[in-house]
C-alpha cells in the first residue's frame, strides 16, 4: 500500500466532508492549493505537523490519517495470578539505531505460560516514531528472544546491528538479505543490508515483539 497515496485521499475524505474546497484548506495551512492537490494525489509526503494540525481542523484522531493497523504477532491476555515478573531494559530507538541500553527500568508482569519449553522474554521501552502509528513513545514492547528466521521474518522485531547499536523495525528476508521497515514511511526510509553486511556487521534479530502496553 502507497501510505502517501492513503494519507491523501483521507485528507480529500474530510475536506469534501467539511463541504470545503482546496483553497479554503491551503489558507488555513498558509499553503497553496496546488500543495492541497499535491496531498490529496500522495505526490507530496504530509509531515507529522501537518498533520496534527489537519487532525485539529477536521476534529478526527491523527491516526484517522493512516491505514487500519493489526497487532499481528500479538495477543490480548488476561492478567491472572499466574505471573512472572520480566525487566524492561532500557529504551529502544523507533527511528535511527541507537546504543543498546541494560539498564532496567523497571518491571511488568507476563503469563506465565508464555514460558513453556524455556522461550525468554524482556520488554523494552519505545523512544521515537518511525513505528507510529502501530507504537507510540513511551509503549513498552514485550519480546521474545528467538532467532528462528521462519519465526521472525514478517514480523516486528528488536534487531542488533554494528553488534551494539538496536532498533525496531518490521523485518523482512529475502534471497539477497534483510529490509527493516518502519511503519512511519512519511519520515523514514527502508533500511537494507545484504547478506554480506548480515555476515560482517553483523545484523542480528534479537527479539520478536509479541505484546505492546500503552500507559494512559
Amino acid at each position: 500500500m502507497d501510505v502517501n497515496k492513503y494519507i491523501g485521499s483521507k485528507i480529500k475524505e474530510f475536506r469534501t466532508r467539511k463541504n470545503i474546497g482546496q483553497e479554503e484548506l491551503a489558507e488555513f495551512l498558509n499553503t497553496t492549493s496546488q500543495t492541497i492537490s499535491r496531498y490529496e494525489l500522495g505526490q507530496r509526503k504530509t509531515g507529522n505537523d501537518i498533520l496534527f494540525d489537519l487532525a485539529e481542523y477536521f476534529n478526527v484522531s491523527i491516526n484517522d490519517f493512516f491505514p487500519p493497523t493489526t497487532f499481528d504477532n500479538g495477543e490480548l491476555i488476561d492478567i491472572s495470578d499466574d505471573t512472572i515478573q520480566i525487566p524492561v531494559l532500557g529504551t529502544i530507538k523507533a527511528g535511527i539505531p541507537i546504543e543498546a541500553q541494560q539498564e532496567i527500568l523497571e518491571y511488568v508482569e507476563i503469563p506465565k505460560k508464555w514460558t513453556a519449553g524455556g522461550k525468554k522474554f524482556y520488554g523494552l521501552k519505545i523512544s521515537g516514531d518511525s513505528m507510529f502509528p502501530k507504537y507510540q513513545e513511551g509503549d513498552i514492547v514485550i519480546f521474545e528472544q528467538n532467532e528462528d528466521k521462519e519465526t521472525y521474518n514478517g514480523k516486528d522485531c528488536a534487531v542488533m546491528v554494528n553488534g551494539d547499536d538496536a532498533t525496531f523495525k518490521k523485518v523482512l528476508l529475502s534471497d539477497s538479505g534483510i529490509t527493516l521497515v518502519p511503519y512511519n514511511t512519511a519520515r523514514y526510509e527502508m533500511m537494507m543490508y545484504s547478506n554480506d553486511d548480515i555476515a560482517n556487521l553483523p545484523i542480528r534479530i534479537i527479539g520478536i515483539a509479541r505484546e505492546k502496553r500503552t500507559k494512559l
